[in-house]
Parts: structure tokens; C-alpha cells; sequence
């Protein structure tokens, strides 16, 4: 509840009505939980990344975006940061979506001790290629929770970035995001992969890879873009990993018949 307390306040500080930017440092924070009679947090950059990923900012701060549009927080610079307003990433799963059924190929070791959701989904995307099998590319883990700082715009941080190669010889790079059952996929992630990326792999295609689980363990990754409206979903696919015996005849012959 502090956490709330305090990014509000710091952003009707600066806030100016009409305004699609507003900055602030981490250095207020323990100021204004002092002025707001609340404990200061121990951890003062967990304030910011509570709502830039855990969490929707609080509602006085939502319901003064412009029409359309959703306050996400960036960073700008070290120990700074800013409310931007842009339009809201489309990443709810398509309840209407068919899933694909593929032969679980997860060490049991493996799915026994990962630790959180997001572990457990990135080594399943790993072990099971479902990079490969979604993009079409032939995909190669590269790195693991990728943690950089760039000039200008402070540490970010990837879940895992994938390089793969296409029948033609083209490179890419796949930043993934992973997120559990009750995390929520942002436009500030994406974005800052986007420039990750374009910094550390200038010569390959970036092409961002979101990953989630359902309520009911089905795999989504979605694959998106930059556009003139905003961050856009440019594909959707949903994965149900099972025992390679449950796989019937008729749902092989069913998956033939799909288009791409």
C-alpha cells in the first residue's frame, strides 16, 4: 500500500495537466515517504519496478492518461525516470485461439526443481524449442537474464535472448519476456528489448518474444512490432506440452491441415 502511496505522489509533484511525460529521480522517494508519514522502503528502486512490472499504477494516476492512451513508467537515465503516456500493448491471450499439442521434452529433473513460474517456463520453451517452432528460425539460447546498462537510459534487464538463423542465412535476435499466471506483459519491456538489442546486435532482425501461462499451464508466446500506433502483436500461438502417447491420429492430421 506505501509503494502506491509514494508513486502517486511523486507523480501529481510533477504531473501538468494535458502533460504525456513527466520525470522524476529515485533519489525522491524516501523523501516523499517521509513527507507522506510511511515507512521509507529498504529497497528504493523496488518502488519503480513493482509498477513498471508487477503491478498497475493506482487509479489517480491512470485516470489522468489522455484518451486512449496508459501511463507506463521508462527509464531516462540513471536513477531517473519517467511516466510516459502511450497507447496499451494487446497481450491478453485469445481465450478462442486452438491450441497445439507438442511431446513434452522437459527433463524431469528439471521440472521438478525450477523455481517460479518464469524459471519453469523458460526451460520448457528451451528444452521443448518452442522459440524454433513458433518463429520458423532455427533458434540457440544465447543468454540467460541479460542485465546491461546503456547510455542514457540506466540498467535493463531480458529474460533470455535467443539468436537463430533462417533456410536463407539470415540472423535474428529474440529477446524473450517471460511471465507467470499472474504477471502481465508491458509495453516498457518490449521496448526496452527493442533497444537493447538494436545497440548490442545492430546487424541482426529483432524480433521480441513474449511468453505466458495460462490458469491452466497452456504455453502463449506472442511475437511483436514497433509501429506508427505503438507496440502491435504480430503473431499468437498457444502450446500445450503432453506426453508423446496422448497425441491421437486425428490431431496430427488436424495440425496438417492448417494454414500458417
Amino acid at each position: 500500500m506505501s509503494y502506491a502511496k509514494i508513486i502517486e505522489q511523486i507523480f501529481h509533484d510533477h504531473y501538468e495537466e494535458g502533460g504525456e511525460a513527466v520525470e522524476f529521480s529515485r533519489e525522491e522517494i524516501p523523501e516523499v515517504a517521509r513527507r507522506l508519514g510511511v515507512a521509507v522502503p529498504k529497497n528504493l528502486g523496488d518502488v519503480v519496478y513493482s509498477f513498471r512490472y508487477r503491478r498497475d499504477l493506482p487509479a489517480a494516476v491512470l485516470k489522468t492518461a489522455p484518451a486512449g492512451k496508459t501511463w507506463s513508467i521508462t527509464p531516462a537515465g540513471t536513477g531517473r525516470y519517467c511516466f510516459r503516456a502511450e497507447l496499451p500493448v494487446q497481450n491478453e491471450p485469445n481465450p478462442s485461439l486452438a491450441e497445439t499439442k507438442v511431446p513434452d521434452a522437459t527433463p524431469g529433473v528439471i521440472a521438478r526443481y525450477a523455481l517460479g513460474d518464469e524459471q519453469a517456463l523458460l526451460a520448457k520453451l528451451r528444452y521443448n524449442r518452442l522459440i524454433d517452432i513458433f518463429t520458423g528460425v532455427t533458434c540457440y539460447s544465447l543468454q540467460s537474464h541479460l542485465r546491461t546498462s546503456l547510455e542514457g537510459h540506466g540498467q535493463m534487464e531480458t529474460d533470455e535472448i535467443y539468436v537463430g538463423l533462417d533456410r536463407r542465412g539470415v540472423h535474428y535476435v529474440f529477446p524473450v519476456e517471460a511471465k507467470g499466471k499472474r504477471e502481465r506483459l508491458g509495453s516498457v519491456q518490449l521496448r526496452q528489448d527493442m533497444l537493447l538489442c538494436s545497440t548490442k546486435f545492430p546487424d541482426l532482425i529483432c524480433r521480441p518474444i513474449g511468453a505466458q501461462f495460462t490458469a491452466d499451464d497452456l504455453i502463449c508466446l506472442f511475437e511483436f512490432e514497433e509501429s506508427e500506433a505503438g507496440i502491435r502483436t504480430v503473431a499468437e500461438k498457444h502450446y500445450r506440452l503432453v506426453p508423446f502417447d496422448s497425441l491421437t491420429r486425428e490431431e496430427l492430421a488436424q495440425y496438417r491441415r492448417r494454414g500458417d
